[in-house]
Formats: C-alpha cells, sequence, structure tokens
C-alpha cells in the first residue's frame, strides 16, 4: 500500500508532533529521528501528520503543504450565533442558487468527518429547479397513486397522516417539498462503518454551512421516505449501487427572513460523579432493549 508519504529532510525540525499525532501508529521515527512510514497498513489516510507539521516538511497522498489553507481563529460568538440563527426553511425563491454557491457547498462537503476516515459518502443534488419540479411531479404523482390503492387506502385512513399528506398533494400543495427548488440527499455504502452517521453529521455541516451562505434549508423526512418506500426514486437521483440514502436536506434562496434568534426551552443535561457499577440484571436487560429499539 502507497501513501506516498514523502518528508522534505530540509525542513524537517525532528519535533515528532506527526508521530505523536499518528492515532493508528502508522508512522515511526527513522534512523534520523525524522517520521517514516513504519506500518502502511495502519495508515486510515486521515492527513493529521501532513496538517500538524509547523513547518510544512511532510506531504501524503500526493498532497504538498502549499496547497492547504492556513487555520485562522473565528469568533465564536459569530459561530454560536449562526446556529441560534439556524431555521428550518419552508419558503423558497422560484429561482436556481447560483453554480458557483452550490460549488462550495460541494467544495466544503469534501471536508466533513466519517467513520475511520471512510471518505466514500456521495451527495446527489438537484441543482436545477426544471429538475426538482420533474422530480416533485412524479413523486406526488407516485404517492396519490399509491394511497389509491385499496388495501392502502385502508392503512391511509387508520393513519390520518398519511391521508391528510394525500389530500393536501391533491389540493395542490408541495407538503413534501415546500417549494425548494433544490435537494440534497447524503448517501453512505451500507458496508461502511457508520453510515447513518456519516450522512447525519456532513448534512449537519451541510446546513451551516448552507445558512452562512444566505441560503435556506430544511430537514426533510418525507422525502427520505419516499426514497425509502419507492426504489425508483433511489434511480432517479443515480444513486450508486451498494449506497443506501441516509437523509434528504431541500434548500434555496430564501423567500423569508427571521429578525431575531428563538429563545428555546433548554433540555436536560446532568454532570456525572464517579459511579460503582453495581447494577442489577432487570435494569441491564430493560436498558439493553432500549438501546436497541431503533
Amino acid at each position: 500500500m502507497n501513501h506516498k508519504f514523502k518528508v522534505d529532510y530540509e525542513k524537517c525540525i525532528k519535533c515528532g508532533l506527526c508521530i505523536e499525532n499518528c492515532s493508528t501508529r502508522a508512522l515511526a521515527y527513522d534512523d534520523y529521528n525524522s517520521p517514516k512510514m513504519d506500518k502502511p497498513k495502519n495508515c486510515m489516510e486521515c492527513q493529521h501528520c501532513f496538517a500538524i507539521c509547523p513547518v510544512g516538511a511532510i506531504s501524503i497522498m500526493g498532497k504538498e503543504a502549499q496547497n492547504s489553507s492556513e487555520i485562522r481563529q473565528i469568533n465564536p460568538d459569530d459561530i454560536l450565533n449562526l446556529i441560534q440563527s439556524r431555521r428550518s426553511i419552508r419558503k423558497y425563491k422560484q429561482e436556481n442558487v447560483s453554480k458557483e454557491t452550490i460549488q462550495k457547498l460541494k467544495d466544503m462537503l469534501n471536508y466533513v468527518p466519517t467513520g475511520k476516515n471512510n471518505h466514500r459518502l456521495h451527495f446527489s443534488f438537484i441543482e436545477d429547479i426544471d429538475v426538482m419540479n420533474d422530480f416533485r411531479g412524479k413523486v406526488n404523482t407516485t404517492i396519490v397513486n399509491f394511497f389509491n390503492k385499496k388495501p392502502v387506502k385502508f392503512l391511509s385512513e387508520k393513519f390520518k397522516k398519511l391521508e391528510k399528506m394525500r389530500n393536501a398533494i391533491l389540493k395542490g400543495n408541495d407538503v413534501i417539498f415546500r417549494g425548494a427548488p433544490h435537494l440534497v440527499v447524503a448517501c453512505a455504502p451500507v458496508n461502511s462503518s457508520c453510515p447513518n452517521q456519516d450522512g447525519i453529521i456532513a448534512l449537519s455541516y451541510f446546513e451551516l454551512y448552507a445558512n452562512s451562505l444566505n441560503l435556506g434549508t430544511c430537514w426533510c423526512g418525507y422525502a427520505y421516505a419516499v426514497l425509502k418506500l419507492f426504489p425508483e426514486f433511489c434511480e432517479y437521483l443515480q444513486i450508486p449501487d451498494g449506497y443506501q440514502p441516509i437523509y434528504v436536506m431541500l434548500f434555496g434562496n430564501k423567500d423569508i427572513e427571521y429578525k431575531r434568534t428563538t429563545q428555546p426551552n433548554p433540555y436536560s443535561f446532568l454532570t456525572i460523579e464517579k459511579q460503582d457499577l453495581n447494577v442489577d440484571i432487570f435494569t441491564k436487560i430493560k436498558r439493553f432493549f432500549l438501546n436497541i429499539a431503533r
């Protein structure tokens, strides 16, 4: 396995930071106290060694230090305000987001973290509003026809939420896509370490960066359900073989502006002290089944 690990010995100051920071112990000291790739099979190509080198003496996988951005301090209050001001947007301008802005979103997604640095995520974008309207129309028609079938119609009447969705579509209301001009589907290989977590983390990064670009976003559970129930729409979105859709996010230029942050009720927070592990068997069983319930 060739990771193209190289050291510029004229620059290397033999600080050892790259070796100390290698979580898989792939690096070791050579005879001159400089780093070497000692166990290439351990290397997961996270580039931590490349990023931590204070003098840019390391290159790996053909990556050179001069092509990376310097890390600069960001005002934490601005980041907090971005998080606080994030809203789910359900009113969009009926226009395309610029190609340049969409490319920025795509470029950002290359930096999202994944389990074991498994960089095999796939993102299917609908970038043109005409394509989005075609997809929207096909989804709505499929759902209405599906729920009009007798066995399913019976179930939809039992589950009022499904019935309301069908009735809203029949009235011309876009209850699934909320008029959004674009969407992105995060997909992950079924054999990756943590596909669900990888996809959700990626879309969380996408959501915040999109909001920093003054775009609106909305997590779309209905669209995700459509992809799970009707596999033909996975084919429409060209989701690769061996991949599963993890979730769907709508996005576009907002047709609404919020003026202030909300004041949410706080979640539950608990500071843990040292504990004994004397837990009875019934509590263990109960907790086990709660843990695997979904």
